[in-house]
């Protein structure tokens, strides 16, 4: 540096000294160990702290302080999420096999993502929208769970109608998942309306097993009443009112005459006051076999 004279007097600047540097300070296992310390207690603490800040900013600021909330609420969402509050396991209860798979599918969720920001008003509802499900419940399970747990629609009849198939609960509602192939063990109910009355015949049908078992389809006729037809080809017609007080008098029949098993074309039930059987073409009735009017 060049000298510098002031007064006559010659002075030359000296460099001034490097202060020492400062040791380099090394974590303490405190605070490596500050975001592993955090306990459900500690989360809950925070999540509120959170929406009582968003709150606060939302109100003083309208949308502005909106997109600032979002923004603290995400930063604390990860913040959570690296403390180790990730979802890493999902349990669902009451569904079946057949169903757990589009629930999950429908639920939107995926591995490692923050356990504390799901909303899960929005997981339920996108899961309610599955044919399957009745009703859903949706939790958390500190550290790293969701607990789904639904009330599934029971499959009830395979509807057909239009040339199309479908499986529709007790309450004729179509479970649009539901393959009907998978479900040959259940009714074959036809037929416009078939679907919202079904719930209706279908209980008073399984009360008489022996019918049941030789139930081919209920036919459903200008959705008024009901056509039972059986494996072999008989029909039997139902009233379009008190199907149970018809069905008590064809169990009296059969219990006089064995008339299901003896086989029969058609038996009309559609009059209060009479039985109709009419035999099969290459049949007739044997001749102790008591009248069936008035049964």
């Amino acid at each position: 540096m060049p000298a510098v004279v002031r007064g006559g007097s010659r002075v030359t600047a000296k460099p001034r000294a490097k202060a020492p540097a400062s040791p380099t300070r090394r974590p303490t296992a405190k605070a490596e160990g500050s975001r592993a310390s955090l306990t459900p207690k500690h989360i809950l603490m925070i999540a509120a702290g959170v929406l009582t800040v968003t709150l606060v900013v939302t109100l003083a600021t309208g949308g502005r302080g909106q997109l600032i909330a979002d923004g603290v609420a995400s930063g604390v969402d990860h913040s959570i999420g690296d403390a180790g509050f990730r979802l890493a396991a999902v349990q669902v209860k009451g569904a079946s096999r057949l169903a757990t798979p589009d629930i999950l599918s429908a639920a939107g969720i995926h591995k490692d993502q923050p356990l504390m920001g799901l909303d899960l008003a929005a997981v339920k509802g996108r899961i309610e929208a599955v044919g399957w499900v009745k009703e859903a419940q949706v939790s958390r399970v500190l550290p790293d769970t969701l607990l789904i747990s639904v009330q599934e629609r029971r499959q009830l009849a395979v509807w057909q109608h239009k040339g199309r198939s479908v499986v529709i609960d007790d309450e004729g509602k179509t479970i649009p998942e539901a393959d009907p192939a998978r479900f040959s063990g259940l009714p074959l109910v036809v037929g416009e309306g078939g679907d919202t009355h079904a719930g209706e015949i279908l209980p008073l049908l399984a009360q008489r097993p022996q019918l049941m078992s030789r139930l081919e389809a209920l036919v459903r006729v200008d959705d008024r009443r009901w056509d039972l037809r059986l494996k072999d080809g008989a029909l039997i017609q139902l009233p379009s009112i008190d199907e149970e007080r018809a069905l008590g008098r064809l169990e009296r029949l059969e219990q006089r005459t064995r008339v299901l098993a003896l086989g029969f074309e058609r038996i009309d039930l559609r009059n209060p006051d009479t039985v109709a059987v009419r035999p099969r073409a290459s049949q007739t009735l044997a001749p102790t076999t008591p009248p069936v009017d008035g049964v």
